[in-house]
């Protein structure tokens, strides 16, 4: 069900070389960005018409309007089942818990008397969610991106995510349920690129946002590729991954159903192990068999997930080699199941979260973990982090001099400006000084006479 790649034996090569030999699922974004541009621009150009005309020919329902009445989400809280509403607003409390530690405060610096370098944190004033609607419902997506935008201050934040046809052109009614308990009134059925063209651009319904966040499929990824530098966006996010870095203290049964649970996301979902012990690699593709019977979602999703070349047991000689392993991975998902497991941890490098031990599946970060869920993907994680506070907020560096701190150091603006070619740079320093240059006295500066 799933392959092996064994790197027992010879010493791991560096780098590139390393990661080549890794499972990996194929997502050409490049390809289907050629399919996306013409809906995105026609978006661009028909507004609330072309989304109307692609909800019918992709989703196969008839809207009146995109944008869903506000008594709409009122009604899905109030239908919802109690113990989904009770697991929501758990979910909803402990993210914001770990998101309110993320938020940074104005710091001012004083580099010389005189003068200081202040960074304040400014959030986006606008922002377009995605809540994905395909093979599953996501409400879990809608409270990962909606608490750090709204611990970041953002003022303006609007949501998408699918029509569906068995709830008359509407989202997903656990979706609507979850942004009425964070408070989100303003939600679009719209999905894939038409909802990234949306947001970018904007229609007679939707003002535009600075930035779209929120994992989708290829169609999010390459309308996000596309609006890159028009809007500022979380990443290109690709099938979602699972690498669990184990040792012979690992349980199979729990490594088995950990591999599982992300394979059922996706038919590109990629599982993979590493380890330094056959024994457990032999029991976890013995254990794998009943667990993927017991499941759902075989066929379409679970086999395919775990017999596709994105997903391997990896052979290693040691947990050492594992480490390198996982790090020119860089997993969405990495869980540390060795022996001394948090200090394993503490020496990963690459990964969009870590999850330590025996009783910290990624199930826990995908619900009720606190973490962001919202992850890279596709070896990313060696570059780019999850969705944080962070993601939502700009540094801004606010400069403030006086004369006699700009005099001191006037010398060396104007060394380094005629180093690099640009005089009028020099110039403008002069120009604020007496007599047009600043006099040096004793290696400090003063202000002309």
């Amino acid at each position: 069900m799933i392959s092996r790649i064994d790197l027992r034996g010879d010493a791991l090569p560096e780098g590139g070389a390393l990661r080549d030999l890794l499972p990996r699922a194929e997502f050409d974004v490049e390809a289907a960005l050629e399919k996306v541009r013409p809906i995105c621009e026609d978006v661009h150009h028909r507004g609330t018409a072309a989304l109307i005309e692609y909800a019918e020919r992709f989703d196969g329902v008839t809207l009146e309007r995109v944008r869903v009445p506000v008594a709409a989400l009122g009604a899905a809280l109030e239908a919802l089942d109690p113990a989904v509403r009770a697991a929501l607003e758990e979910s909803i409390r402990r993210a914001e818990l770990v998101h309110r530690a993320q938020r940074r405060d104005t710091h001012t610096t004083q580099v010389v008397p005189g003068g200081t370098v202040t960074e304040k944190w400014v959030p986006v004033e606008r922002v377009g969610l995605y809540a994905p609607g395909g093979r599953s419902v996501y409400p879990s997506s809608v409270v990962m991106n909606v608490v750090p935008a709204q611990v970041a201050g953002v003022e303006s934040i609007a949501l998408a995510s699918p029509a569906q046809r068995e709830f008359g052109g509407l989202p997903h009614p656990t979706i609507l349920a979850a942004c009425a308990l964070l408070g989100i009134d303003e939600v679009y059925a719209a999905g894939g690129a038409t909802a990234v063209a949306m947001f970018a651009y904007g229609t007679e319904e939707c003002a535009p946002a600075n930035m779209v966040t929120g994992p989708g499929n290829i169609w999010v990824a390459a309308a996000k590729r596309y609006f890159t530098g028009r809007i500022g966006i979380d990443a290109e996010a690709g099938p979602t991954e699972i690498a669990i870095l184990a040792d012979a203290t690992a349980d199979p049964v729990h490594v088995a159903a950990d591999l599982i649970s992300q394979a059922e996301h996706d038919p590109l979902a990629a599982a993979v192990l590493v380890t330094d012990s056959v024994e457990l690699a032999d029991a976890v593709e013995k254990e794998l068999e009943p667990q993927v019977a017991a499941t759902r979602h075989i066929e379409d999703r679970v086999v395919p997930a775990l017999s596709g070349r994105q997903s391997a047991v990896v052979l290693v000689d040691s947990v050492e080699d594992g480490l390198r392993v996982v790090d020119a991975y860089g997993a969405e998902h990495l869980e540390i199941q060795t022996a001394d497991a948090a200090e394993v941890a503490g020496r990963v490098r690459n990964a969009g979260a870590i999850f330590v031990g025996p009783y910290s599946p990624v199930s826990l970060g995908d619900y009720c973990a606190g973490s962001n869920h919202v992850l890279p993907t596709g070896g990313c994680a060696c570059h780019s982090s999850g969705l944080s506070v962070q993601s939502f907020l700009r540094g801004i560096h606010i400069v403030d001099y006086s004369e006699k701190a700009l005099a001191e150091v006037a010398h060396h603006v104007v060394t380094l400006a005629e180093a690099e070619d640009l005089p009028a740079h020099g110039a403008a320093v002069r120009a604020r000084f007496a007599g047009g240059e600043p006099h040096r006295d004793r290696g400090r500066q003063v202000p002309g006479a």
